[in-house]
C-alpha cells in the first residue's frame, strides 16, 4: 500500500508535534527523524499523484480530440519511422 500525500503530511505534522512536547532528548530526536521520514515519504507521494493526475489528464485531452498526433510519436528520438508495435506490413519510412 503507497500512502497519499495527505496521510504523509498529517503523519509528518503529527510527529513534528511529538517532538516539540517531548521533554526527552531521545522522543525528541526518534519523533524528528519520524518526521523526515515521513517528510521523504510525502514527497514521493507528491510525485506519485502527480503522475497519475497526468494521466487521466492526458487521457482526457484525447478522449476530446480524437485527432491530435500521438504525444509518445512527437516526442521520439526517431518519429520518421513507425513504433515497433505497429503493424507496418514489414514496410519502413526511414529515409
Amino acid at each position: 500500500m503507497q500512502p497519499s500525500l495527505t496521510l504523509c503530511r498529517t503523519q509528518e505534522a503529527r510527529q513534528r508535534a511529538i517532538a516539540t512536547a517531548a521533554s526527552l532528548d531521545n522522543v525528541r530526536a526518534i519523533a524528528d527523524a519520524a518526521a523526515q521520514a515521513w517528510a521523504k515519504e510525502a514527497l514521493d507521494a507528491e510525485r506519485r499523484e502527480n503522475r497519475k493526475f497526468r494521466a487521466v489528464e492526458t487521457d482526457q485531452v484525447r478522449a476530446l480530440n480524437p485527432g491530435l498526433p500521438d504525444l509518445d510519436r512527437l516526442l521520439s528520438e526517431n518519429p520518421d519511422r513507425f513504433p515497433a508495435d505497429e503493424d507496418d506490413g514489414g514496410v519502413s519510412l526511414g529515409f
